[in-house]
Formats: C-alpha cells, sequence, structure tokens
C-alpha cells in the first residue's frame, strides 16, 4: 500500500497540482471567512465546502466545471435551511435526512453534475450535524458557503485553472437501464435503507454522533456500482478509519487545539486526501480522520474515547451498507464487471477503425479521443474488479482469472496506444494488408462480446510497426476468450 501511494506515477504532475490547489483554495477560503469575522463555526462550514467545490466536480469540461460550481449553493444552503431548523425535532431531522440521501444517490444519473450536487447537499446536512447548527446560525453558515465556494471557485477557474491545457475528460456513465434495472436507482434505494439502519444502531452507539454511522454509508456507495465494489469500499473505509485514529493519537492529542500546528496538520491533511484520493481510498480515509480530529480538537471536544467512538460508528456505516447491498436490490459484480468490459472492448473496436482510416489517409479520423476513454473505461473495469482480486476473496479460480482478464486488457490498451502512436506519424505506411489486420480485430471483439469463437489466422510476421501492434493485439483479444468464459461458477462476460 505505501508503494502504491509513494512510487505510482503521476503523468504531467496532476494529482501534485490537484493536491497544491485544495490546499491554496481551501486555505485562502479560510482566511476569508476569518476576514469578515465569522465564528469558528463559520470558518469550518466555510472550509468544508470550498473542499467539496475543488473535490467534487468532475464535469468533462471546464465551462461544465464552472457551472456546477455556481449550482452548489443554491442546492446545498436550502438542505442546510431544513438541517438547522429540524435540529431540535429528532423524528423530522432524521427523515429529511434519509430523503436527502436517497435524492443525492439517485440525482447521479445526470452524471458528474448530478453525482457532485448530490454529494454537497449530503454534506451540508452532515456538517449541521457536526457543527449542532441553530437557525440563528443560519445566516453566517450560508455567508460562509457563499464565500468560500466563490474563493474556491475563483481559485481554480482563474488564478489556477491547469484544466485549460488539458483535454476534456469524460466520466463513463455507470450502465443504463430503466426503473428498478438502473442501477442508479437501486443505489438509492440500497443507500436509504443502508442510511436508515445506520442512523437507528449508530443513536444507540452514541445519540450525539450517530451521523458519523450515516456519513459511513454514504461514501461507501460513492464511486460505486456493485455489491462487491461497495462490499470492499466500507471495508476500506473502515480500515482507514481505523489506521487515522491510530495516527490522530500521536498528532491531534497532543496538539491540544493549538493554532499553528492545527493549520500545519490540516494543510498536510487535506493534500494528502487529494493527492491519495485516485490511488487508495485507504489512504484518503486515513487522512480524513486526521483532518476530523484536528477539527474537534479546535472546538475542544477531542478525546480518545471520541476516537474510539468514530471507529465504532464507522463500523456500524460500513455494515449497514454492506447489509443493503447484499439483501436490497443487489446488483452483482459479475454483471456490472460484464458490462464495463464490454464497453472497454468495443472501445478497443472503435479505436482500431478510427486508427485504421487515419493511417488510410481520412484526415478526419481521429482516435486519440478514444484512446482516453479506453483509459477511462479500464479504470472502471479495474474498480468493478476489485473486489474478486481482493487479498481476502477466497475464491482463488476467480481471482487468477480476473487478474488474467486485466493483464490482457492492459495488454490491449498497450497496443492501441502503439497503433495511435504510429498513426499520428504523417510517415506511416497505409499498407493495404492494414483493412484486413483491422477487419480481424473487429471480428475479434465482436466474437468476444456476443459470445461466439474467435477465429484467429496466422499472420506472416510484419516488420511494419502499425502491423504488428494489430496482429498483437488480436491475438490477445483471442487469449481474453479463455478467462472471459471459463465457467467456474459465473463467468466474467459474455454470459
Amino acid at each position: 500500500m505505501l508503494k502504491k501511494v509513494f512510487m505510482a506515477p503521476d503523468p504531467g504532475r496532476i494529482r501534485l497540482r490537484f493536491a497544491t490547489r485544495a490546499v491554496l483554495g481551501i486555505g485562502l477560503a479560510v482566511v476569508a471567512c476569518g476576514l469578515a469575522g465569522h465564528s469558528l463555526t463559520g470558518a469550518i462550514t466555510g472550509g468544508l465546502a470550498a473542499l467539496l467545490a475543488l473535490f467534487t466536480v468532475t464535469d468533462a469540461t471546464v465551462r461544465g466545471q464552472a457551472v456546477t460550481t455556481a449550482l452548489m449553493p443554491a442546492v446545498g444552503l436550502p438542505v442546510l435551511a431544513v438541517a438547522a431548523a429540524l435540529q431540535d425535532h429528532p423524528v423530522a431531522r432524521d427523515a429529511a435526512f434519509l430523503a436527502v440521501v436517497g435524492l443525492g444517490v439517485y440525482a447521479r444519473r445526470w452524471g458528474p453534475r448530478g453525482h457532485a450536487l448530490g454529494i454537497f447537499a449530503f454534506m451540508l446536512f452532515f456538517a449541521a450535524q457536526f457543527l449542532h447548527a441553530r437557525t440563528g446560525q443560519l445566516l453566517e453558515l450560508s455567508a460562509s458557503v457563499l464565500l468560500s465556494v466563490a474563493t474556491a471557485g475563483a481559485v481554480r477557474f482563474g488564478l489556477w485553472c491547469y484544466e485549460r491545457r488539458l483535454p476534456p475528460v469524460a466520466v463513463p456513465a455507470p450502465p443504463g437501464g430503466t426503473g428498478l434495472a438502473r442501477i442508479t436507482t437501486r443505489q438509492a434505494v440500497q443507500a436509504t435503507a443502508g442510511a436508515g439502519f445506520a442512523l437507528l444502531v449508530g443513536q444507540l452507539v452514541s445519540g450525539e454522533r450517530w451521523y458519523w454511522a450515516v456519513g459511513a454509508t454514504w461514501w461507501a456507495f460513492v464511486n460505486t456500482t456493485s455489491r462487491g465494489e461497495t462490499l470492499v469500499r466500507g471495508f476500506r473505509r473502515v480500515l482507514g478509519t481505523i489506521i487515522g485514529a491510530g495516527l490522530a493519537l500521536f498528532v491531534a492529542l497532543p496538539a491540544h487545539g493549538d493554532a499553528a500546528l492545527t493549520v500545519l496538520v490540516v494543510a498536510v491533511s487535506v493534500f494528502g486526501i487529494f493527492y491519495t484520493a485516485a490511488l487508495s481510498y485507504t489512504w484518503m480515509m486515513l487522512w480524513v480522520t486526521v483532518l476530523a480530529a484536528m477539527l474537534y480538537g479546535l472546538l475542544g471536544v477531542l478525546t480518545p474515547s471520541l476516537l474510539a467512538l468514530r471507529m465504532a460508528e464507522t463500523g456500524v456505516g460500513a455494515l449497514g451498507a454492506a447489509l443493503a447491498v447484499v439483501f436490497v436490490l443487489p446488483v452483482s459484480t459479475h454483471s456490472v464487471t460484464d458490462a464495463w468490459i464490454q464497453r472497454a472492448l468495443r472501445c478497443v473496436h472503435a479505436c482500431t477503425a478510427q486508427t485504421a482510416a487515419r493511417l488510410a489517409g481520412d484526415p478526419d479520423a481521429d482516435p486519440a479521443p478514444m484512446v482516453t476513454e479506453l483509459e477511462q473505461l479500464l479504470a472502471r473495469v479495474r474498480l468493478s474488479v476489485a473486489p474478486l482480486v481482493h487479498p481476502l476473496n477466497p475464491m482463488l479460480g476467480r481471482k487468477r482469472r480476473a487478474r488474467r482478464v486485466l493483464a490482457l486488457l492492459d495488454d490491449c490498451a498497450r497496443e492501441i496506444r502503439g497503433l495511435v502512436a504510429v498513426a499520428a506519424d504523417p510517415e506511416a505506411s497505409h499498407d493495404a494488408r492494414l483493412a484486413a489486420a483491422c477487419w480481424r480485430v473487429e471480428a475479434a471483439v465482436e466474437a468476444l462480446t456476443t459470445g461466439r469463437d474467435i477465429e484467429l489466422r496466422t499472420a506472416p510476421s510484419a516488420t511494419e510497426p502499425a502491423l504488428a501492434h494489430l496482429h498483437t493485439l488480436e491475438r490477445t483479444l483471442a487469449e481474453l476468450s479463455t478467462p472471459l468464459r471459463t465457467p467456474s461458477g459465473s463467468p466474467l462476460v459474455g454470459a
């Protein structure tokens, strides 16, 4: 896990810039709240709003990101007002919280914007419980949210908008469907049921900190689409919380709310959250736990028993999510994996077709966007297959097959990248054999996605780079048919 975080490549230093900008944006937002005369509660609310504005917005274009960021207060402030107004009415408050959970997850059907706005709404309701917000504080808290989102937006879209120099990257939408066949609908029902369990049991554990359990359930459903993914995410959240709480004992408790030390640790924690998020959910949760401990230290309520309570409530929330995905409209890991693998294979087909057209002299053919999409889809495949390759998975046969599938898909991506690089060369050969090789690749993809056998024809060794990549790609696709169709309980694709 250490190697994964510290030795992982960071092309273009994107993660480094992402994390550094977050520290800058959130820091300036908190300073702005302080200069405006806001209380510690207001500054914490503003810092959270800035963090969410910088972390959750993932639209494909900078313009889309700016629109989503601008919409955040419009969605979040009414939720904050409801949470504050219902603070002294537990039954109504709990019902409203569960409604926010369900609607927040359901909103993900509208893509990255719905996803980000759903998270923002949930977290402002959560923050109201964290800070025990009352209606008398609404004016200040609302001003903090508006000021902080505006400050974060100014940093992201004005001061340091490195995304303008990057090609737009669209996040692949989850597999579709209608009604209860749609994953976002099922997840909304699951999340609401899991949050209901977490809320009830969490209140039995602690009548004051029960919302931690609801938060753990909520985040178990973020960026997951299947039963296995949610279970693994819940496990990683618990593990990260336990490690983070242990670290907080040696960092947050000795700080005793010391302002200078708290600012330093909070800045490091924010950097850690943003830098490790794409690599390890366990590491991200470690930093989230340390950050929360430092904030509790500032509020003067941090104790070892509070850290123990956080671990217990996190466990309750993870259990709620696990029970929901297993017993309430379950979405199997294999069905989701099937959908993502098929989409990745069809993207290989499209990349090959675009590259062939480019090599044949079509000036409008451009395989580069398809390569970017393929990388995104393969990332989703890896996330979907993660439960099958997890060290705790006892089904060794499926684990071996899943690892083999991932390795071969990575080989396909490598050959596609090489093929596209050749096509980008204006001196690339327009060999007539390319059309036949591309046709065989397309036929192999069709066979894999429709359950037919692949007819692999022996091709002569190719010295021309494009042909060599195509021949290797064809052989790799043929090798994929074995692990994808081996009937060990349930096939990974093509069932």
